[in-house]
């Protein structure tokens, strides 16, 4: 079986395992079987849903006989907090959150994420400290945008 169908093969399987506000973020293909789905929820994804999922999508695969040897393996996780984000639900769920925006032009911006829209995301840049800090807001068109990550604070 080719790696693309292989791969649309295995999305049809999993998508009816996605529930409550779990959604595929990507899926990926080793040249070993080894598959990496990674899946990202709106309200948090623990480790017990990925295993779940895991579980049942191994045994769908199994059932199946996509790999009548069992010469296949799955690792079912999100994206990490380090990861850039992939899509525009993504960019929905880190509202209010702090991020980092590396243009196609090089160039860093750096700010709280207030709003997403279809074409732009807009965040809001604080400048200098206490009673000199100037805030203001930018819109930044997604074609403009190299990757976007969350910024974690401590």
């Amino acid at each position: 079986m080719q790696a693309e169908n292989q791969l649309e093969t295995v999305k049809q399987l999993l998508v009816p395992l996605l529930e409550d506000d779990i959604f595929l973020v990507e899926l990926k293909v080793k040249p070993i079987n080894n598959y990496k789905i990674y899946l990202d929820a709106d309200k948090g994804l623990g480790i017990e849903k990925c295993i779940k999922i895991n579980r049942a999508l191994y045994k769908r695969m199994e059932e199946m006989g996509l790999y009548p040897e069992g010469d296949f393996s799955l690792e079912v996780s999100s994206p990490g907090i380090d990861e850039p984000l992939k899509m525009h639900r993504q960019y929905l769920k880190n509202i209010g959150r702090p991020v980092e925006l590396q243009l196609l032009d090089g160039t860093k911006k750096e700010g709280e994420l207030i709003l997403v829209g279809e074409q732009q995301v807009s965040i809001k840049i604080i400048e200098g400290k206490g009673k000199k800090a100037v805030e203001q807001v930018v819109e930044i068109p997604f074609i403009e945008i190299k990757q976007t990550k969350v910024l974690i604070k401590f």
